[in-house]
This record gives structure tokens, sequence and C-alpha cells, in this order.
């Protein structure tokens, strides 16, 4: 049997190989020597004293943290949802084919997508905040400025499925809403959804902004605990751990939704039992 093509690349030579050793040990090194900087920047400046790190074996400190993230995750999923449902809507309206409907959606798509985010949750509070509170303040303004994007990610992504997909279906007597709705939103959604995710993650890491308007999500939490003990720059590098955590979670949830759906496709389009 002969050797596999190599399609993308040359296999590399002995010369390429010790080349590529070489490269991978002076990287190694040069990021263990900036890791060893940061340290010894941070135990220069007294960041490393075990009185900095202390307060984070308070049970009310840790308690304080659990509360923070809780309301972090709290804000980001109602948000991830209506977005999502926000956005649903937008693609529809942006792909009608009356002018009338299209145009003032796309209209209100482009203010709201053109605006910073952290202007939507300011603006959100200012106006309606006595009436609505923090955290529909913050709810919202990642909504609207959130489902434009992703109304923009589904409507590309069903402008993407071929045009035959759409005949076929009104050929076998389906209407337009049942195309929609059966054979382009599903197969849209499937194919955006690394995107879709990404953008669920940008979300969530926008929900730290609700600190600006004073709603205790975890940025806050970590904020005042820093300042209460005088240990700002270790009380960030916890935060920063548990967003991490977080965002990490949130990516495996991906993964695991991604995999089943592409299992659920191929069991769909796989040749049927008994067949020959």
């Amino acid at each position: 049997m002969s050797a596999p093509t190599q399609v993308l690349f040359d296999e590399p030579g002995p010369r390429a190989r010790r080349l590529n050793v070489i490269l991978s040990a002076v990287s190694v090194l040069l990021l263990l020597g900036l890791v060893a900087f940061i340290i010894w920047k941070f135990s220069d400046a007294g960041q490393l004293e075990s009185a900095k790190w202390e307060p984070f074996t308070y049970a009310v400190i840790q308690q304080t943290l659990l509360t923070g993230m809780w309301a972090t995750i709290k804000v980001a999923i109602v948000a991830t949802v209506l977005a999502l449902i926000v956005g649903v809507v937008f693609a529809l309206l942006r792909l009608a084919p009356a002018r009338a409907v299209s145009l003032p959606a796309t209209l209100v798509l482009e203010v709201f997508r053109g605006v910073p985010v952290l202007l939507l949750i300011f603006a959100m509070f200012l106006v309606f905040g006595n009436q609505i509170g923090s955290f529909w303040s913050v709810v919202i303004g990642l909504m609207l400025y959130n489902g434009m994007v992703i109304a923009e990610i589904i409507r590309a992504g069903i402008l993407a499925v071929p045009r035959g997909q759409s005949e076929a279906a009104m050929s076998i007597g389906l209407k337009g809403s049942q195309t929609m709705r059966l054979i382009l939103m599903p197969q849209a959604v499937r194919a955006m959804m690394p995107t879709l995710i990404a953008q669920v993650v940008v979300l969530l890491k926008d929900s730290a902004l609700g600190f600006i308007v004073t709603y205790q999500d975890l940025l806050y939490q970590v904020n005042a605990i820093g300042r209460t003990y005088n240990n700002l720059l270790p009380t960030f590098i916890v935060g920063a751990v548990l967003f991490i955590i977080i965002n990490m979670v949130v990516a495996a949830i991906a993964r695991y939704l991604e995999k089943r759906m592409s299992q659920k496709t191929a069991a769909t389009t796989g040749p049927a039992k008994g067949a020959d």
C-alpha cells in the first residue's frame, strides 16, 4: 500500500524537524520567562503577600463571589433567550418580500447594531431605571444589541442555503412560511451554530458592563472586595479566573450542542435501513 499523499504540505525533512523543535523550545522558554517576569513584578509590588490573598478564604467573600457569578449568569441567560427571539424575528422581517416591512426593520437593526452596547445599557438605566431597575436595564441593552447581530447572522445563514432547497419545497406544495420554518431555518441555524455560540460568549462578557449601572454582578463584587481589602490586583485575578471558568462551561455546552446537531443531521441524511 502506497504512503498517503501529502495534500496540504510536504513532509518536513530532518533539517525542518530540527528547526521546528528549536523554535518550539525557544517559544516555551520565552513564555516561561514572561510568566516568571510577571510573577516577579507581582512579588516586588507586594501582591503575592499572604495578607492580600487571605480574604478569599473567608466564607463571606466566597459567598459574595458566588452571588456575583450567579447574577452574571442570570442576566446572560435571560438576555441570550430574548436576543435569540429578537434575532429570529428581525431576520425574518428583513427577508420579507414587502419593502414596507423589510425597510423599517433594516433601519431599526442598523441603529441598534451601530450603537455601543454600553450606551444602550446606560440609556436604558437613565430613562427607565426607576421603573425596571438595573437588572432589566442590562438585559434590554444586551438584548437590543446582540439581537440585531444575531439577526444578521441568521439572515446570512438563510441566504446561504442553496436556492434549490426552496424551489424543491415549493414544488411539493409547501407554503412560504412552511418552507422557512421546516427547510430554511433549521439548516441556517445548524450552519451558523458556531457563530451564534461565539456571539453568546460575547454577550456573556458584555454582561460585565452591568456594574456601570450598579448591577451587582461578578465584576461589581470583585471591585467592591478589592477596594474593601485593598487588594485590587489579586481580586481581579480571581475574578478573571471565574470569568474564564464560566466561558469554558459555555464553550463545553456549545461543543455538546454542535455534536448532537451533527449526529442528528447524519442520522437524518444517512441511508435507510435495509437499503442495498
